[in-house]
């Protein structure tokens, strides 16, 4: 399979990371381990050295080094023995072997995705360099908008002039919003300027124009009908061919890669309250990829499949061949299900006060799970081969009847089953009736009555983070993945810029994980019967992070309410055991600074990555546990929202400065400002009690936990006392706060004493 000699790709272990990692793993293990010892043998004193409350809040901080020393034992998985790979696609085979790819594009609400950035996604995918005629783009509209049929066959049309552009001069970056930026920003430096190229670029920049002109005046004129992501509406399939009568000129003869728009299926019924309920649950980003890959299965069946978020576009038009430098590799292709690149994404501040980049999950986790059996499907720009999806192998002597119950009754879709080539008599060229009708009952909404889709075909439905439930239960069927990292972006999307976007997210994401730890899933029980232990807890370590929340809220409340009564936790000054505390607290952060440098990232990146991490420990980790928790014993059901990707000025240019912004619920606010009240006042009573009592010794890592919570809480304090502009907190709740802290100090005071 190989065009020129040597092999499509290599793998490049980490020997001085892994040295480094395995290190500092031993030590830290030895340290733990005599904390346990340490917390252990004070139960084991005589009974009458202790007094009930001590013991007790002993106990509670015993558990809590517990859990927060086995969750560290879970992420050690991803540091065991972490990779990185180079692809060589000029080795890859002549066009005409490649073989086909579908790419999936997923939309759901044309207000907070605007169409223009969604068809901009569209578009660039549409000009990876691949050929053509083996592309074939799908665009899944689960809102049934007519604003994004509109948009889609205005980005066809617009398509016909940006592709050659792109082809005949050679442009990298081919999003087109993507590309004008960077002329507007001075970064244009695809091509040296000269008379025809300017002129050429000046064409296409009006047609640009025009087509955002056209999507944006057609929303003005169906305003009420933009979205009906609420209402019914029957599937519906479309091959888009543009305007015929829009003349292209030379575009016309260029060949393009296939566009097809879907929109599944949606009914709804009246509730007991009057209110609309699905009589067919849609299973939110799951269900319409599950509905685009078997609509493209009688369409163009490719062998591979590229999945985007709607607002990641391609960056880089090599990724599909980079991609195939891994699938086709002789050594990897037999177990391969996918080849995932990170996410990057082009509207993160330099300061980056939100975590945007999330570089913890892309910059650690990953190179270490890929030197394992590979990483966790992220949702989106990776690669998947579309036999894994089919999870149980499949071949022309199989029962009939036997497949019908796994993927329906679609004799045309289960005949294209064992094909690795796009179905060569109902092709999308002939658009026929029987072909629209097949297509409409696979996209309907009741097809899957009855199968096994979700269940053991396809992505899966049992969480709504789809995308790691799906990896997990692959891996454990003994499929592998590859993580890839090129030097340039493959692709660039948007990331929450504020902070109650980003608490939302997280809680969606949260509560998908935990459902899965706390369920008969759990990668530690379930994962490690399937696959090797140390995969199992790379899978854990997600599914049990938001846990998270119990230790970290038990260290931002006992130790503070135990200060300001005088009850020392911690061992005294004069302990040796004092060294123990200190180690593992400075190994932690040390560890932490170490990666955040490596990954070519800032001191600051460190700080923000732990303010974050507290912010999440007291919102979402708590709500998205909760959550699990009640959809498991069937108390709700799980919900999904579309992060909002409309920016607001004003909390775009607080974002670019690095402020904080703070508007966001209450109930996101009340937990972090009713924690750092406590422990100002714990720190301040603790302070004053020294200097009037006496007992520094005692009680000094007490106050020094406190101040240590105060630094790291520094914007909140901030947000609460100096700022006055929209981006602070409320009075109110500062008020709220101030009032639950004092209940909460009272209470477990008078328990005390």
């Amino acid at each position: 399979m190989e065009h020129l000699s040597g092999p499509l790709n290599l793998c490049h272990v980490l020997t001085k990371s892994i040295i480094i990692n395995r290190t500092h793993m031993l030590v830290h293990a030895i340290a733990l381990s005599a904390l346990i010892y340490y917390r252990a043998s004070f139960f084991f004193k005589e009974s009458n050295l202790r007094d009930t409350a001590t013991t007790l809040v002993w106990f509670i901080i015993f558990l809590a080094e517990l859990g927060l020393s086995f969750l560290w034992l879970l992420s050690q998985a991803f540091r065991w023995r972490p990779v990185r790979r180079t692809a060589f696609p000029e080795r890859l085979p002549e066009d005409e072997k490649l073989p086909p790819i579908d790419v999936f594009v997923c939309t759901a609400d044309p207000e907070k995705e605007p169409t223009v950035d969604v068809m901009n996604t569209v578009v660039s995918a549409m000009a990876l360099n691949y050929p053509p005629e083996k592309l074939h783009v799908y665009l899944s509209d689960d809102g049934g908008s007519p604003l994004t049929l509109h948009g889609t066959r205005e980005a066809h049309n617009f398509a016909r002039w940006w592709l050659p552009f792109c082809k005949r001069y050679g442009i990298k970056t081919r999003c087109p919003k993507a590309y004008f930026r960077e002329e507007e920003d001075g970064e244009d430096s695809d091509m040296s300027s000269d008379n025809e190229f300017d002129s050429e670029k000046k064409k296409i920049k009006e047609k640009y124009e025009l087509f955002k002109e056209r999507v944006n005046e057609y929303r003005k004129m169906h305003r009420g009908d933009s979205s009906h992501t609420g209402r019914d509406h029957p599937p519906t399939i479309e091959v888009v061919r543009g305007n015929a009568s829009d003349e292209v000129g030379q575009a016309h003869q260029e060949p393009m890669p296939q566009l097809i728009y879907v929109s599944r299926e949606k009914q709804r019924q009246k509730g007991p309250h009057l209110e609309k309920q699905p009589s067919h649950h849609h299973h939110f980003k799951a269900g319409a990829l599950n509905v685009l890959l078997r609509v493209s299965g009688v369409i163009s069946n490719s062998p591979y499949i590229l999945v985007l978020d709607c607002d990641m576009y391609c960056n880089d038009p090599s990724s599909a061949r980079q991609a195939m430098c891994f699938h086709l590799d002789p050594r990897l292709s037999r177990s391969l299900m996918l080849v995932q690149f990170p996410q990057r994404f082009h509207n993160i501040s330099e300061n980056d006060i939100y975590d945007g980049k999330i570089r913890t999950y892309f910059w650690t986790c990953f190179y270490g799970m890929d030197g394992l059996k590979g990483p966790v499907l992220s949702g989106t720009c990776f690669y998947i081969k579309r036999e894994s999806l089919y999870r149980k192998p499949t071949q022309e002597g199989s029962d009939l009847m036997d497949l019908k119950k796994l993927f329906g009754h679609s004799n045309e879709f289960i005949k294209y089953l064992w094909q690795k080539e796009k179905p060569s008599k109902n092709t999308i060229a002939g658009d026929s009736a029987a072909l629209r009708k097949e297509t409409q009952l696979l996209a309907s909404c009741g097809y899957e009555n009855g199968t096994k889709w979700g269940q053991e075909v396809g992505f899966m439905y049992y969480s709504v983070v789809e995308d790691y439930f799906t990896s997990f239960t692959l891996h454990c069927k003994g499929w592998t993945s590859v993580f890839y990292n090129p030097p340039k972006p493959q692709f660039l999307g948007t990331t929450t810029a504020n902070l109650n976007d980003m608490l939302i997210q997280g809680t969606r994401w949260f509560s998908g994980l935990s459902q899965v730890g706390i369920s008969r899933f759990c990668p530690l029980i379930y994962g490690s019967l399937r696959m090797p232990i140390l995969q199992s807890m790379c899978y854990a370590e997600p599914a049990l992070f938001p846990f998270y929340c119990l230790p970290i809220c038990c260290f931002a409340t006992v130790p503070q309410i135990c200060l300001v009564n005088g009850i020392s936790i911690f061992p005294e000054v004069s302990s040796p055991y004092i060294m123990l505390f200190a180690f593992i607290f400075l190994s932690s952060l040390c560890k932490h600074l170490y990666e955040v440098v490596a990954s070519g990232f800032s001191v600051q990146t460190f700080l923000n990555e732990q303010r974050i991490w507290m912010i999440k420990s007291t919102t979402s980790y708590v709500y998205g546990t909760m959550d699990a928790v009640m959809t498991q014993i069937g108390m709700r059901r799980a919900s999904f929202l579309p992060t909002n990707k409309v920016d607001d000025d004003e909390q775009s240019k607080r974002y670019e400065m690095g402020i904080f912004d703070f508007q966001t619920s209450i109930m996101f606010l009340a937990p972090m400002v009713t924690l750092v009240i406590l422990n100002m006042t714990s720190f301040i009573g603790g302070v004053a009690r020294v200097l009037t009592l006496g007992g520094c010794n005692k009680l000094f890592l007490q106050i020094a936990l406190s101040f240590f919570v105060l630094l790291m809480s520094y914007p909140v304090i901030e947000a609460m006392v100096l700022r006055t502009d929209k981006g602070r907190i409320p009075g109110s709740v500062t008020i709220l706060s101030t009032f639950l802290s004092s209940v909460l100090l009272l209470l477990c005071s008078s328990f005390l004493m």
